[in-house]
């Protein structure tokens, strides 16, 4: 009998679990309502929420650790990378080295936190006369030992440049696979940050979020033996994989050395898969600090304590930028670059 390619599958929590190099996934999706003149959300709303902790879904959504304006205010990184995946809604950054930046549906932001970095990330509810819902997710790439303390660098992948792969199957129904890191087939992602487990391929790290057409099939095609490979379906009825029906809202690990059949049922699927080659080294974690060792978690307290990882530059703690700013990228250089559609 041959061995099955499932090796595990599991429902999906919050956040979602992820295997090495990743260290976590942060799925979010609120449906937020109508903003202010102030691009938050109006006092009355606010009522029986736990302001600055507010995980609870409330009239569909949530203010996480923001006070007026959803979101997370400025907080530390130490020790290894955020990719932020923007499925609709707005995202407005702002870091402690000066950088800002608003990206939309579609986008993707990488944020190298390497030595260390404040920043925030707000959800300006910048329609006055209809919602503002937000889907996105935030994923945490470990950053090996030699690439702990390098210099914090950020970048955007824009929608418009993200290669998106359309396969048919032999019925004629869609998999549109959006290849954010790695390789899928012949294509290439964009280029990952510099410092990145993502940067050297070898390490076969994988990105991809997927919409299969109802009763569509498509092939998960076979990567580096040694990798993870996790995916995460989280939106859809059932799919079949060898034989079994799993229904949403589980993440399923699987063989990285084989091609996978994945078969959609009724109602189109939606997915997120993460692969890629274990960093293997011990993993210390103190919140947003992930480092190899608890002495080096320590370091990242004290040096935090000292110098907050170079201040905080903006006069908000929830930076929000102007309501008819679009899509943009400001980098500490003073490079910007500007995406108005």
């Amino acid at each position: 009998m041959n061995k099955s390619s499932i090796k595990k599958i599991k429902p999906l929590g919050f956040p979602w679990e992820t295997q090495d190099p990743f260290l976590f996934c942060a799925y979010h999706r609120d449906e937020y309502p109508m903003g202010n003149s102030e691009m938050g959300v109006n006092s009355e709303e606010l009522i029986g929420r736990n302001i600055g902790q507010d995980f609870v879904i409330k009239n569909g959504w949530r203010m996480y650790h923001g006070s007026n304006i959803p979101g997370f205010p400025y907080h530390p990184h130490r020790g290894f990378e955020t990719i932020t995946i923007n499925k609709e809604g707005v995202v407005d950054h702002s870091d402690s080295l000066g950088a800002a930046g608003r990206f939309k549906a579609g986008d993707v932001q990488w944020m190298t936190a390497g030595k260390g970095i404040q920043h925030s990330e707000m959800f300006p509810l910048i329609n006055e006369d209809k919602g503002n819902p937000l889907e996105i997710f935030q994923i945490w790439l470990n950053l090996p030992k030699v690439s702990k303390m390098v210099e914090p660098h950020f970048k955007m992948l824009w929608n418009e440049n993200i290669p998106v792969i359309n396969y048919k199957d032999e019925l004629n129904r869609t998999t549109s696979i959006k290849v954010i890191a790695g390789k899928i087939d012949t294509i290439d992602a964009l280029e990952p940050n510099p410092d990145s487990w993502a940067a050297n391929t070898n390490n076969s790290v994988g990105v991809y979020t997927i919409k299969m057409e109802a009763g569509s099939n498509w092939i998960l095609p076979i990567t580096n033996s040694e990798a993870n490979r996790s995916v995460f379906f989280y939106k859809g009825d059932t799919i079949r994989l060898e034989g079994k029906t799993i229904s949403s809202k589980h993440i399923i690990e699987l063989e990285a050395s084989e091609n996978i059949v994945i078969q959609n049922g009724n109602e189109d699927a939606y997915f997120l898969i993460l692969e890629g080659k274990p960093i293997g080294e011990p993993v210390a974690q103190h919140g947003p600090f992930v480092m190899n060792t608890q002495e080096e978690i320590r370091e990242a307290m004290s040096d935090y304590s000292k110098t907050q990882f170079g201040g905080w530059p903006w006069t908000e703690k929830e930076v929000v930028h102007a309501r008819d700013k679009g899509r943009f990228a400001l980098h500490s250089n003073g490079k910007e670059e500007i995406k108005n559609i």
